[in-house]
This record gives C-alpha cells, sequence and structure tokens, in this order.
C-alpha cells in the first residue's frame, strides 16, 4: 500500500464536522455516489483480473500478483461493504452484500453488525485483538470466528421466529450464494484456471479486514459494572487516528471510535474525541508493523499500558500469555 507514504506527505487532520451541519453533510448525495461507485469498479477490478491471468501468457508469479492486486481492491470493498451495511436503506444493505461477495465473506454482513459491534472490546469478542495476541494467531480465530458466529446468530434469529434457517431470507446463505453464482459465472466466462485466481484475491482481501480487525481494538477492554455487564460502549474503546491520506482512502474507518459509539453515522461525519486512544500511524502502516508481531508489540504494548494509566488488570489480556503478562506489568509506570 502506498498510503503510509501519503500520510506522511499529507499529515493528519483532526478538524471534526461542525454538528449543526451533520445533518447537511449526512444527506450530501456526492457522499452516497462516491460509495456506490466503487462497486462496479471492484467488479471491474476482479473480472480483468481474471481476463489477463487466464487468457495471457503470465508466469505463475504473475498469476499470483494479479490476484493479490485485486485482493487489495476486494479488501478496500469491504471497508465499502462495512460503511453500507450499517446504514437503514434495503438497498444500501444489499449492495453491501454484493461488495462482500467476491471475498467470500458475506457472513460478515450479519457477524460484524450484530456480532461485533455487541461484544466489541470484550474477551468474547473474536473480532477484537487480545494484549499479547500476534496477527497470525488473531487471524485464525478471527476468521473462523467470524463464520461460526454469523451462523448463530440467523439460526438464533429463526428459532426466535419459529421457522426454519435453512431460507434464502437467512442473511448468511443468501450472501453465500451470491458468491457462488460468481463463482460460477467466472468458470463459465475463463474456465477452472479462474478458480487460484479467485481464492487468492479472496484470502488477501478478507486478510486486509482481519488487518483493520487487530489494528483497531488492540488490548482494549470494556470494564464490568457492579451488574455485571460490560459498560457500554465508548470512543475510549477503539483505536482512532487522523492520517488525512488513510481517511480518505477509507472512508474515515479510523475515526473507528465515533464509528462505534454511532454506527448508523455516515462516515463523512465521524468525528475524533480526546479520550480516544490514538494509534501512532495510519492504518497502512500499522498494517505491516501487524505482520510483524515482535515490531507490533514494541509500538504498541506501551501504548495499551498507557491509555489505562499503568494498570495491566483492565487490559484485554490474551489468556494463554495472561499470567506472564501480569507478572512481567505488575506495577508498571505508564509509558509516555
Amino acid at each position: 500500500m502506498a498510503h503510509q507514504w501519503h500520510d506522511l506527505a499529507f499529515g493528519a487532520d483532526g478538524e471534526n464536522p461542525p454538528e449543526s451541519l451533520t445533518e447537511e453533510l449526512e444527506a450530501d448525495r456526492y457522499y452516497r455516489a462516491v460509495l456506490y461507485l466503487f462497486l462496479p469498479a471492484q467488479y471491474i477490478a476482479l473480472f480483468i483480473g481474471a481476463a489477463i491471468a487466464t487468457r495471457m501468457d503470465v508466469s505463475w508469479i504473475g498469476y499470483v500478483g494479479i490476484a493479490w492486486s485485486v485482493g487489495v481492491v476486494g479488501g478496500l470493498a469491504i471497508n465499502t461493504a462495512h460503511e453500507l451495511g450499517h446504514k437503514k436503506l434495503s438497498l444500501e444493505r444489499w449492495l453491501s452484500k454484493i461488495a462482500l461477495a467476491p471475498t467470500l465473506y458475506g457472513h460478515f454482513f450479519v457477524e460484524h453488525n450484530r456480532g461485533h459491534h455487541v461484544r466489541v472490546a470484550t474477551p468474547e469478542d473474536h473480532a477484537s485483538s487480545r494484549f499479547g495476541e500476534g496477527y497470525w494467531t488473531f487471524w485464525l480465530r478471527s476468521v473462523r470466528g467470524a463464520a461460526r458466529s454469523a451462523w448463530r446468530l440467523e439460526k438464533d434469529r429463526f428459532a426466535r421466529l419459529g421457522k426454519s434457517h435453512w431460507s434464502l431470507r437467512n442473511d448468511v446463505l443468501n450472501a453465500w450464494l451470491m458468491s457462488a453464482v460468481l463463482v460460477g459465472v467466472l468458470v463459465v466466462a475463463f474456465g477452472p484456471m479462474v478458480l487460484p485466481y479467485f481464492l487468492i484475491q479472496a484470502v488477501i482481501g478478507f486478510s486486509i479486514l482481519e488487518s483493520a480487525n487487530y489494528t483497531e481494538h488492540y488490548g482494549l477492554l470494556r470494564q464490568k459494572t457492579a451488574s455485571g455487564r460490560y459498560e457500554r460502549v465508548t470512543p475510549r474503546h477503539s483505536w482512532n487516528c487522523n492520517s488525512f491520506a488513510s481517511n480518505l482512502f477509507m472512508f474515515h474507518l479510523q475515526r473507528h471510535s465515533d464509528h462505534h459509539a454511532n454506527p448508523t453515522r455516515r462516515y463523512q461525519a465521524l468525528r475524533d474525541f480526546k479520550e480516544a486512544p490514538q494509534l501512532p500511524s495510519g492504518y497502512a502502516t500499522m498494517f505491516i508493523l501487524a505482520l510483524v508481531p515482535p515490531v507490533w508489540r514494541a509500538v504498541m504494548d506501551k501504548r495499551v499500558l498507557a491509555h489505562y494509566d499503568g494498570d495491566i488488570t483492565r487490559v484485554n489480556i490474551h489468556p494463554p500469555k495472561r499470567e506472564k503478562i501480569l507478572a512481567r506489568y505488575a506495577g508498571a509506570s505508564p509509558a509516555r
């Protein structure tokens, strides 16, 4: 990704839109059109990539490179789907599923909205990374957990309705069916040689999503109240970043604190909060750091500890490393 260089060049923008203009800003059709237009661009890239990979004389390195490049587009499309899937308009919710189809991650539509947003920054949330948990361990836990959780959420929903979840109204099944139809169209158009290309780009696409998941809540924990329930979600439970370029490319996803506090608020109106913990750089840089766990921990662990004033007991710790981490950080002073 080139966003990290753009972030260095353009710096940060911590300005918030005036509250008096929020309603007008959210109603502006320009910002909605930008989202909608990404979908045809995504599918054009998918089909052009398939044509080049299967019909031109490319080496296996070139084949993988094409799939990888298209996968990056797919990863950005999941972010587009994320924005659309939170909205109340039926059209936008269906467009969200269409954007997710190429990455085989249609279940994200269910899991993110009804699973992650409920359990965020708790040990029960597979999409909230834990202090001391490496990216690759998290990737496996989150990928596996997302599909299982989404299926369970839909199964429970149909049970409450007294109906069978084996239905096209099941939002996991109809989203997966979109992916199956897309694969069928690609095979008919380009032959079986398109299948490795499709799988590679899908894995790259949803791995970019999981990199975002890993970054957004690392080590953060909602505390339990006297009633035994978790406190409500506030801006303190998501990492924030105001890097101008990354926010521009990612529909202000980095203003994640406001997104979790106000999930239906449109991306162009998201705000920065002083109490939100701040990442040292934009997502593009943080994604690269995440791939090397020792480097990630050197950069982020001290920031997590500082956010909780040096109290390691308030941190969401990775269970297998809990005793070791507690022993190491007991009585630590907040980092500066």
